[in-house]
């Protein structure tokens, strides 16, 4: 497609299938764009006329109206549609980026043992991202490969980052039983966020299932802390705040085939059962530090 698109316009277009993907489908507004590129409003609203009289964008009527992205936009970007793609987590600096995730892999050097270098096409704002920070890519989902490395540079224009490769490694075929961590810590529902809160420091760990009368009934994180913070709600209880959604798989399945379901669910960490009885936990975290430990922060 030979469309030349300005550089706001291809900004602008990647936050909205960056924002549109986020939210499974339905409909973006203007102002979600803006916040995510940190553009003005106004700006945004005038640079979708011209995107929708190219095709790229289609309105949404109504109150909860906005606007989505067509498949010309996706063909023009090189990008996967968001309900045929699977999400490939990238990290940062240790940390996982919930709102990036990584399209394509390029080795154009591989005649060149000595300069191993790869551009990673990713979908998200990569301005977040800048030279030296250390990177973990994947794993892809066909051949279950972790990309790791150095970035050495990015193109906005393109959305990509390259980087200078440190190692490629394949997933290990170790179960979940194996790294899972047992006995469960659990929070009550009923139990004061900045108990729960405690509970976390002390412990060292960003994350545990909520109970209620002996079920999961959700999980809570370091970031229900800092929405409670927010919203002063601290002295509430945890139930108030917590992400009532809660992902069991068997403890006989890979640690990769964990990861995917987490990357499908939206979860960062899993009940983990044998037999149906739930036996332990284990979390993104857990299993990035596995595959890649140099890579990881301090945080379990």
């Amino acid at each position: 497609m030979d469309l030349e698109l300005t550089q706001i316009q291809k900004d602008i277009l990647y936050a909205l299938v960056t924002i549109y993907k986020n939210k499974g489908g339905g409909s973006v507004k203007g102002e979600e764009i803006a916040e995510l590129i940190n553009r003005n409003p106004g700006t945004v609203r005038n640079q979708m006329q011209a995107l929708r009289s190219l095709g790229l964008v289609e309105g949404v009527p109504g109150p909860k109206g906005g606007y989505r992205p067509t498949s010309k936009a996706y063909e023009l970007l090189s990008i996967t549609k968001y309900d045929e793609a699977v999400k490939v987590p990238v990290l940062i600096n240790g940390e996982i980026q919930e709102d990036l995730s990584a399209e394509e892999i390029i080795f154009p050097t591989l005649s060149h043992p000595k300069v191993c270098q790869a551009r990673i096409r990713i979908l998200g704002n990569i301005r977040k991202i800048s030279p030296n920070d250390r990177i973990v890519v994947g794993p892809t989902p066909v051949n279950e490969l972790l990309v790791y490395g150095k970035v050495v540079g990015r193109d906005d224009t393109e959305n990509m980052v390259v980087i200078d490769i440190e190692k490629i490694v394949a997933l290990p075929k170790d179960k979940v039983g194996e790294h899972m961590s047992t006995p469960i810590i659990t929070v009550n529902a009923e139990e004061i966020v900045k108990n729960a809160a405690k509970m976390l420091a002390e412990r060292g760990i960003y994350c545990m299932p909520v109970v209620k009368e002996g079920e999961f009934v959700g999980i809570f994180t370091l970031d229900h802390v800092a929405k409670a913070v927010a919203e002063n709600k601290v002295d509430g209880e945890v139930r108030e705040v917590m992400r009532p959604k809660i992902v069991s798989v068997e403890k006989d399945i890979s640690v990769g085939e964990a990861l995917r379901i987490m990357n499908d669910e939206d979860v960062r960490i899993l009940v983990v059962k044998d037999a149906g009885k739930a036996v332990g936990v284990i979390t993104d975290q857990k299993i990035l530090r596995l595959i890649a430990p140099e890579h990881m922060g301090s945080h379990q």
